[in-house]
């Protein structure tokens, strides 16, 4: 016999940490591989987690809504002899797993570390659990830049900053005015609930945990990124009436339905390749540029939230296979099965605001990527066409696009360049188009 321990899984690059929602296994239950233990959650999407054993759960470390660091054991399985054992690729090394107790069947955070003070001039990542206790408990980014973290790289954890709150005290620049503490009443005026300033005639709606969590995460990337967004205009004529030529041919032969979006993409990726800054990730003051083209597209989950699956290695697609990895990735995401592998790792997001009537936006960078396109409603206008035989007034379908970049390492001679040269491979699309 053996025993095998299951860690928390790593569910990309920007995810330190997940919550339980809900153990499938207890304790004495026989499992098989690949058969679901438990559900987590993220900022980014719902997963379950499998067995990567066959056998008996001999232990579960951490309740449901614990929220548990990646690479921590949360359950082991005793195997019998010559029992499955699967290979789990989001098992990280056994150095790099902390080690629990086994004194009980719930432990609430792993071994706990030396604290590592903060670098100074650095970026932080900080967790959305992490944010919101700050938020809570009125821990300004200030102070929160001096806490040292005990995670890994120095980062701030749950029970770190939960030990900074249990010991904080005033801050020396913020004085408490001398009629307050002689005063009790003024004080308990202060702390009359807030709902009652809301009026009568409202409903108060509790955000979801999804909501919550993509709240965190676009607050967390304005403060992380300047932005910049720069504008374009397209004529997609040649696009759209392509388009309207083979579709059904197309649907017909592929069994898939183009839509606009895998030409989007495609137009994308040949840009990304002639000004390969754009996808890139910053590191402190450390440029990571990535030689994969994955590309993110912002899709609608059937609770109205947002979620950005990616096309992994979309360079090496032609637009058969795009058109396949777009609408199995939409699908996916409608019917709430997105795994979490789909969310990962992208470097470059396209959002279509067009989709829901919009003109054009001005989109929040997805962290870590530097950049994001917002593509608008594609919309017949008269427009001044140059012609070998002079200027003459037609009705084309023009589209607007804008960007916006992380200002740190994309300026805006980069951005406006990639934005036109995106627009002008959408204006001189091939009307002959083979697929």
């Amino acid at each position: 016999m053996a025993i095998v321990e299951l860690v928390m899984p790593k569910m990309g690059e920007s995810i330190m940490e997940a919550t339980i929602l809900r153990w499938h296994k207890k304790p004495g239950d026989k499992v098989k591989v690949d058969e679901t233990v438990l559900e987590i959650a993220t900022d980014k999407v719902d997963s379950e987690v499998p067995s990567i054993a066959e056998g008996e759960i001999t232990e579960v470390l951490f309740n449901e809504n614990d929220v548990v660091p990646v690479g921590t054991v949360i359950a082991r399985v005793q195997t019998a002899a010559g029992a499955t054992v699967a290979a789990s690729p989001a098992t990280p090394p056994p150095v790099s797993v902390p080690k629990v107790s086994t004194e009980s069947h719930f432990q609430t955070a792993p071994a706990r570390t030396e604290p590592v003070a903060p670098v100074s001039g650095e970026a932080r990542f900080y967790s959305p659990l992490v944010l919101t206790i700050a938020q809570q408990e009125g821990v300004n980014f200030a102070e929160l830049e001096k806490i040292p973290g005990s995670g890994t790289e120095g980062r701030v954890t749950k029970n770190d900053i939960l030990e900074y709150i249990a010991n904080r005290t005033t801050p020396a620049h913020i004085q408490e005015p001398e009629v307050v503490k002689e005063a009790p009443k003024q004080r308990e005026i202060a702390t009359v609930p807030a709902s009652n300033s809301y009026g009568n005639n409202v409903e108060i709606i509790e955000m979801d945990r999804m909501r919550k969590l993509i709240a965190e995460h676009m607050v967390r990337s304005v403060q992380t990124s300047p932005h910049v967004t720069s504008f374009a205009e397209a004529d997609v004529t040649n696009m759209v009436r392509w388009r309207e030529n083979v579709k059904k041919d197309f649907e017909k032969r592929e069994g898939e339905k183009i839509t606009f979006m895998p030409l989007f993409v495609e137009a994308v990726v040949k840009c990304i390749k002639k000004f390969p800054l754009v996808n890139c990730s910053l590191d402190g003051d450390k440029i990571i540029l990535k030689k994969d083209i994955n590309i993110g597209m912002a899709a609608a989950l059937p609770s109205g939230n947002l979620i950005v699956p990616v096309i992994r290695n979309a360079d090496t697609l032609n637009l058969v296979g795009l058109t396949k990895q777009v609408n199995q990735l939409a699908n996916a995401a409608r019917q709430n099965r997105l795994k979490p592998e789909d969310t990962q790792n992208g470097t470059f997001t396209i959002t279509n605001v067009g989709t829901f009537g919009s003109l054009t936006g001005t989109p929040i960078i997805n962290q870590p990527q530097v950049a994001i396109l917002a593509v608008g409603a594609i919309k017949k206008r008269p427009v001044v066409v140059e012609t070998p035989n002079g200027d003459s007034i037609a009705i084309r379908h023009m589209m607007y696009l804008s960007m916006s970049y992380d200002h740190r390492i994309v300026d805006g001679s980069l951005g406006s360049t990639f934005l036109s040269a995106v627009a002008h491979e959408m204006e001189n699309f091939d009307p002959n188009k083979e697929y």
